[in-house]
């Protein structure tokens, strides 16, 4: 499972001209499955971001979790993040999970974030979505529970 998190002051995804989901400051999360990905590799990410000491304290150090900070999470179903690109010039997407198996357990990292403590909002699962956000920083960073 890959997660890329960007520390955002906000964003929001629009789906068909309606907003589905909009955060102040927080944390934009684009969320990827693969085939071998399982209940833990979601539990393990989920704590993993909701950790993240990437919210600075009174003395500019980067010490706050998003929990710690009181801020909020955008999440994002992203199955490009499995896109293979070493051969020709069209992406592969065979690494991505099936769609039924991606959803389940992208709503279950959802569920481990909001068990949690922490505000989740949400685009549609395989919906075309535009996505908005202002990185603050920028901070951008990618998780595999994979290593």
């Amino acid at each position: 499972m890959r997660v890329v998190v960007q520390r955002c002051k906000d964003a929001s995804v629009t789906v068909d001209g309606t907003v589905t989901g909009a955060i102040g400051e927080g944390l934009m999360l684009l969320v990827g499955v693969t085939h071998e990905d399982t209940e833990k590799d979601a539990k393990y990410l989920a704590d993993k971001v909701a950790g993240l000491r990437i919210f600075e304290d009174d003395a500019g150090k980067m010490n706050f979790s998003v929990t710690d900070a009181g801020g909020a999470i955008l999440s994002v179903s992203q199955f490009t993040l499995y896109g293979d690109c070493r051969k020709g010039r069209r992406p592969n997407f065979m690494a991505a999970a099936a769609p039924a198996e991606a959803e389940r357990l992208y709503d279950y990292f959802n569920q481990e974030l909001r068990r949690g403590g922490l505000q989740v909002e949400t685009g549609i699962f395989g919906a075309m979505m535009d996505v908005s956000l202002t990185n603050w920083g920028p901070v951008t960073l990618l998780l595999d529970s994979r290593g």
